[in-house]
């Protein structure tokens, strides 16, 4: 709320699609993500992060029960890594 406070916010239905620098960020957000993928595949290649780009998909929850989660990698809070 202190961010909201400081700055005017307002939301955007369908920002990505009707603002440019939110089309931007979404942009720079997306490759960013595909290289840190890259990155833990290539030190993790037992979970795919190739295929998947670490989305819930049924092969990716299916190595996360097999292998267990990766601290620093997967959120926690996720219900199909907590506990494991």
């Amino acid at each position: 709320q202190a961010f909201a406070k400081r700055f005017s916010v307002r939301p955007y239905v369908n920002g990505d699609a009707n603002v440019f620098v939110v089309a931007l960020a979404s942009i720079v957000a997306r490759v960013t993500h595909n290289a840190k993928m890259k990155e833990f595949h290539e030190s993790h290649p037992d979970y795919n992060f190739d295929e998947n780009n670490g989305y819930g998909s049924k092969s990716h929850i299916d190595v996360l029960h097999r292998l267990g989660s990766l601290e620093g990698i997967h959120r926690m809070s996720f219900k199909q890594v907590a506990g494991r």
